[in-house]
């Protein structure tokens, strides 16, 4: 398995950057080719400290990292990378890496 994390950093509005990801965002990833999971942080994103520069931590999961790269490279991956702009006004990290368990 592999998994695509994406780090969202905390927007300029957030209930807007949660009702864009909810509306829009969500239905246009669920629909790359090749995803097999998709889960989001609920509620604020913490460090044990307290606060994180992170509103939201989107894991998306695929059966491998070629498998990723195929469904970003789909229309449908296009179109959920081009829509990062319409709402993470705060920027994101975007993570891939294959996974074993230990």
């Amino acid at each position: 398995m592999a998994q695509l994390v994406v780090l969202y950093h905390n927007p300029e509005d957030s209930s807007a950057f949660d009702a864009h990801y909810a509306s829009v965002h969500i239905p246009l990833a669920k629909s790359i080719p090749g995803l097999r999971d998709y889960q989001i942080s609920d509620g604020p994103a913490r460090t044990p400290d307290g606060q994180s520069p992170y509103h939201l931590i989107a894991t998306l999961t695929f059966d491998s990292v070629d498998a990723i790269k195929a469904g970003l490279s789909s229309k449908e991956g296009g179109a959920a990378v081009a829509d990062l702009g319409n709402f993470a006004t705060g920027g994101a990290t975007v993570l891939m890496f294959d996974t074993r368990s230990v």
